[in-house]
C-alpha cells in the first residue's frame, strides 16, 4: 500500500487488488464509461461479480449495449462516509461483451436485480477485468485538528 499525504489534511491511500475485489463482491451500483464515437459516456447499473467478472443488465437498444459490445470500458465503483471523513473508489478496465452461454447467463440472471430503468433489459453483459485498482481518501489526524 502506497500513501500520499495532500495539503488539505487527507491521505491516499492504495487499495490492494484482492481488497479492490473484495469491495466490488459487495455489487450495487456502479458506472460503466464506454466510448460513443469519441465521446466519453458513462451509465450507472445495477451489477453483481460472477466468477472475478463485473455483470449487468441492458436493453438492446440502447447506447451502451452498443458501445459495450466487445469493447474495452471502465467500471467504477464508490462509498463516500462523510461523517467518517472516508471515501473509497475502485475501477475495473477490461473488454466487456454479452454473455450468451445459456448456464452462465442463468447463473448471473440468479446474480442481477432488475435496472432501474423501465426498459426491457434482456441483454446480460460482463466486464472481464484487465487492471484493477482502487484508493481510500481519509482524513489525517492533522486534518482531523484543523476541522475540530
Amino acid at each position: 500500500m502506497t500513501r500520499q499525504e495532500t495539503s488539505d489534511g487527507h491521505a491516499v491511500d492504495s487499495i490492494e487488488q484482492s481488497a479492490c475485489l473484495a469491495l466490488l463482491g459487495e455489487g450495487g451500483i456502479g458506472r460503466v464509461a464506454v466510448s460513443i464515437g469519441a465521446v466519453p459516456a458513462v451509465f450507472p447499473v445495477n451489477y453483481a461479480m460472477l466468477d472475478g467478472h463485473v455483470v449487468f443488465r441492458t436493453a438492446g437498444a440502447t447506447s451502451l449495449h452498443a458501445a459495450a459490445s466487445n469493447a474495452v470500458v471502465a467500471f467504477e465503483v464508490d462509498d463516500l462516509d462523510p461523517l467518517g471523513h472516508e471515501a473509497w473508489s475502485v475501477l475495473v478496465v477490461g473488454t466487456a461483451d454479452e454473455i450468451t452461454d445459456d448456464a452462465r447467463r442463468a447463473r448471473a440472471d440468479e446474480l442481477l436485480v432488475r435496472p432501474h430503468s423501465p426498459t426491457s433489459a434482456e441483454h446480460v453483459m460482463e466486464i472481464c477485468p484487465e487492471l484493477v485498482s482502487g484508493r481510500r481518501v481519509v482524513l489525517t489526524p492533522e486534518g482531523l485538528e484543523r476541522t475540530g
